[in-house]
């Protein structure tokens, strides 16, 4: 150790810079010999051994946010993962992943990778600043995912506590329609739709439920000369429960979604959706 001498003016400028702990900043700084430059690698260095102690850890707890630009024409999702509830609820996480997710909004970049690249501060990049929260919380923290959406609109809605984050796009750039758009985001957040319509559905996703169907109707004791057009009944059911344009909306039953939009303008329609959930 440094004989140094270390000031509580320097540990509390230290911890105002980083967020570290108030020991760990005087035991950087000692080890610096009062160096702060020096002190923020030590900080960071400890943050990337943690890294690699805690790499297989599970970061399923975690703060998800969605953030729109100014004219409602570009949303984020940022999926910012930790250990523990208990830091998923502290004020410094969630404004940290804010932060990344303003920052991405800026540059809107297409990969979570990309996002790790990008200037968090005039000395250090988002996937750096992580790396060094790692040590300055001590549990395991990653940019777990990361979503974009461009439309003509984008909608948005965060779940309670952060533990879901939607982006709707709409087809029509009216900001009279912006609240139907939140209202079909919390749609997808409380029915989970795996697309806009049958035709964005995966291929393997309707392969599957029509083997699935088959099986059903083989069970039931149905001719096999029935079983395709049964199994096809159940995948429209499927489609009908499935899909988002096609589902129930949740706060009318009697309309879809598709004709709860259309009752505004016959032009309104979703163009894609973003969901993220924690785990």
């Amino acid at each position: 150790m440094s004989a140094v001498n270390i000031s509580a003016a320097d540990v509390k400028k230290l911890r105002d810079m980083t967020g570290a702990g108030m020991m760990d900043c005087k035991q950087a700084l000692a080890e610096a010999e009062g160096d702060f430059d020096t002190a923020i690698e030590v900080l960071r260095k400890k943050g990337e051994k943690l890294s690699a102690k805690r790499a297989d850890r599970d970061a399923t707890e975690g703060a998800v946010l969605a953030l729109l630009s100014d004219d409602h024409k570009r949303g984020v999702i940022v999926r910012l993962s930790c250990e523990t509830d208990f830091v998923a609820k502290n004020d410094d996480f969630v404004a940290l992943a804010r932060k990344i997710g303003e920052i991405a909004l800026k540059s809107f970049p297409t990969t979570k990778e990309a996002v790790l690249e990008l200037p968090f501060d005039g000395s250090t990049t988002i996937g750096t600043k992580i790396t060094e929260q790692i040590g300055v919380i001590g549990e395991k923290v990653e940019l777990a995912e990361y979503a974009t959406l461009e439309a003509p609109q984008v909608a948005s809605y965060i779940h309670m506590g952060n533990k879901a984050a939607v982006l709707v796009g709409l087809t029509l750039d009216n900001a009279d329609f912006f609240e139907y758009g939140r209202e079909v985001a919390m749609q997808v957040a409380a029915m989970k739709p795996v697309a806009v319509d049958k035709d964005g559905v995966d291929a393997t996703i309707i392969e599957k439920e029509i083997e699935i169907g088959k099986e059903i109707a083989r069970n039931e004791g149905k001719p096999e000369a029935m079983l395709e057009k049964i199994a096809m009944g159940k995948l429209n059911k499927f489609f009908k429960e499935n899909t988002l344009l096609n589902q129930q909306f949740v706060k009318d039953n009697s309309k879809t979604v598709a004709e709860y939009l259309q009752g505004f303008d016959k032009g309104l329609t979703v163009t894609g959706f973003k969901h993220v959930t924690l785990g």
